[in-house]
């Protein structure tokens, strides 16, 4: 019961938290142009990988195959993952790495097992079998046969709200670079 009521606390908090963990991402920030404009280029592989998953997405009505989902049934972490990464870099900072690398670690395996188990209620036999031929995290770029194929759309990207996680990576690095020019602050 206690381990329930632990993964419901980290799933509803997983964003919560994760924006807490930017803020203090910037706290131990000693950004430097170099790794800074390092960390935007890989911020912007990661933003681009979430949108390519978001275009592909129709949330708990039929099961995402198509795009980055022939390779990682969870491209959308992914991308979470390499703008993770790309802050770290970013920021310059063993204290930032520290928090970021506690904030995927803590969250996103929970995360990641609770979203498996509800693709498995809502799709149990085509999950099944997309299961065994997509890994869960890390991409497998061995050719996949398409399961099913679908464009990209403009439109489930927008529906998806996935404009919010480009707003949001824009906005620190916004404030990493004012943290370089005004340190004091």
């Amino acid at each position: 019961m206690a381990d329930l009521k632990l993964t419901k606390f980290i799933c509803r908090w997983r964003v919560r938290a994760g924006t807490l963990g930017v803020l203090g991402v910037l706290v131990f920030a000693s950004p430097a142009w170099i790794p800074l404009l390092a960390g935007f280029g890989l911020s912007l592989l990661g933003l681009g990988l979430r949108a390519w998953a978001a275009g592909h997405l129709r949330k708990e009505k039929v099961l995402a195959v198509s795009g980055p989902y022939r390779w990682t049934r969870n491209p959308l972490y992914l991308g979470n993952l390499l703008i993770g990464a790309a802050m770290a870099v970013g920021s310059w900072s063993w204290g930032a790495a520290a928090i970021l690398a506690a904030y995927f670690l803590v969250f996103y395996p929970v995360v990641i097992n609770e979203e498996r188990k509800r693709m498995k209620a809502l799709f149990p036999v085509d999950y099944e079998t997309y299961g065994k031929r997509v890994p869960l995290f890390f991409p497998s770029f061995r050719k996949i046969p398409a399961h099913q194929s679908s464009p990209f759309s403009q439109a489930l990207y927008r529906k998806n709200k996935e404009q919010r996680a480009l707003i949001g990576t824009i906005v620190f690095w916004i404030v990493l670079i004012a943290r370089m020019y005004f340190p004091g602050s």
